[in-house]
């Protein structure tokens, strides 16, 4: 069955906002392990730590959607 069609916009928004914020945990978690050992690739840092860039934006965005500016 498709939950999908049972929640609005906003509902779908919040539910992808929630998978980002924990997989950009997720990173934070991975690049500070990696980080504590020695032997790490920088390269491969880097990479998480983009990865991690991109996730930020896209939070970013879905937040905006969710709570846009209200001008005053």
């Amino acid at each position: 069955m498709n939950m999908q069609h049972n929640m609005n916009h906003e509902d779908i928004l919040r539910a992808k906002l929630e998978g980002l914020r924990c997989e950009h945990r997720d990173l934070d978690e991975a690049i500070a392990a990696l980080q504590a050992q020695q032997l790490t690739s920088t390269l491969a840092l880097q990479r998480l730590k983009k990865q991690k860039l991109m996730l930020k934006d896209q939070i970013a965005r879905i937040e905006d959607e969710l709570l846009p500016d209200i001008i005053a």
